[in-house]
């Protein structure tokens, strides 16, 4: 059977008040922009509680389900037929019809559960139950009624429309991106923070990034990597706009002045200066890393909170509690673990001390903070004002 149209279902939306239309016209906005791309053309319309998604002529079923399958805000996707004529017996004719296509071998449960949001149609969803279970029954003898645990459960709604559907493909839940603010996200070509971005981006937060690049000594092949998974990201969280910057003669010129136990310290602590300006220069409330505690020598507590010190927006660190399994998991869910694993050093790995500091002096870093004079603003100035930007929209 070829599906014309798809019943979008939505969770946490549901919850709120009279603002819901707003969450409600974001993932209208997000279907359409997951759909741009997919061969066929779509109507996505709303009514009271159900968000519907018509393809008009030909379409690729399977790249339409996967789109979807990326839009955050969706709970349930459900392939189904949806038609004009509630006459009870054409309705009756119709379920017939649909079981026969959908399932061939008919040497099945099944068992009808009927919603009326149309209170005026004459037949109460109990009796309906009965009499659309009987016709089936009628036309398929070697079927079976299962109240208990069906093989096939149909559902029959009477709104505005009647739709028919029988198979719920699981959305990635959480809520539409743009609908809680904007954060920065610290991109590097690793397999934490891409995780982090996306899953920030499931909270409804709209993202950007921004990536360190130090040439010579990480190569363009590094940058790309960090481009492809920017793309990757954007597949779930809508365009990104990817700030590159050049961070070589900041590495360098901390290389030189300070002690290089305090070298990873130092170097992040002028990641989320630099994030954090560009963060609101583009209205973003809050920074997005990828830290999870204790992983490396810059992620134990005492080092994140030497990081965390520079700044006064927010970081979230979505992945803190994870260990790095539970991080792969979700970068091979979301795509992105393929390409994190490409063998480009990244700007952290090429500076990294042999016997990095775990427990920073907050003290002792300012000290060799102080030892940069007044040069490392200018470095920080000229880093800020020659960031390439690139779209990634996946």
């Amino acid at each position: 059977m070829q599906y014309q149209s798809f019943l979008i279902k939505y969770a946490e939306i549901g919850t709120k008040g009279k603002n819901r239309y707003m969450f409600e016209d974001a993932l209208m906005k997000q279907i359409r922009y997951a759909l741009k791309d997919v061969e066929g053309s779509f109507e996505v319309t709303k009514e009271s509680g159900r968000i519907y998604v018509k393809a008009d002529g030909a379409y690729d079923y399977d790249d339409t389900i996967e789109a979807l399958k990326r839009v955050f805000g969706i709970a349930d996707i459900c392939p189904m037929v949806q038609f004009d004529d509630k006459d009870y017996e054409n309705l009756k004719k119709r379920v017939v019809e649909y079981m026969d296509q959908m399932y061939p071998d008919k040497n099945l449960t099944f068992k009808v559960v009927t919603r009326r949001g149309d209170k005026q149609y004459p037949v109460n969803s109990e009796q309906m139950n009965r009499d659309l279970g009987e016709a089936v029954l009628e036309a398929f003898p070697q079927m079976k009624v299962d109240v208990h645990n069906p093989s096939v459960l149909l559902r029959v709604e009477v709104r505005q429309k009647v739709n028919l559907f029988s198979v719920i493909i699981p959305g990635p839940g959480g809520m539409p991106v743009g609908t809680n603010g904007r954060a920065m996200l610290l991109l590097s070509g690793g397999i934490d923070s891409p995780v982090a971005g996306y899953m920030i981006a499931k909270r409804g937060v709209k993202i950007d990034a921004v990536y360190f690049h130090a040439p010579p000594y990480t190569s363009d092949r590094a940058k790309q990597k960090v481009v492809d998974l920017a793309n990757l990201v954007a597949r779930y969280a809508g365009p990104i706009t990817l700030h590159v910057v050049n961070f070589t003669d900041i590495q360098l010129y901390i290389y030189d002045k300070c002690p290089h136990e305090e070298l990873t310290i130092l170097m992040r602590r002028y990641m989320m200066r630099i994030a954090q300006t560009i963060a609101k220069r583009t209205g973003s409330i809050g920074l997005i890393t990828g830290e999870s505690i204790g992983q490396v020598a810059s992620q134990t507590l005492q080092s994140l909170a030497a990081t965390n010190e520079v700044c006064t927006m927010p970081v979230f660190r979505p992945v803190i509690g994870f260990d790095k399994q539970e991080i792969v998991d979700v970068s091979e869910k979301i795509g992105t673990y393929e390409t994190s694993i490409l063998p480009y050093e990244d700007c952290c790995t090429i500076f990294v001390a042999k016997h990095p500091v775990t427990k920073p002096n907050i003290n002792v870093i300012h000290s060799s903070e102080r030892h940069l004079s007044e040069k490392i603003d200018a470095l920080v100035e000229t880093a800020l004002v020659t960031v390439e930007e690139i779209l990634c929209q996946g």
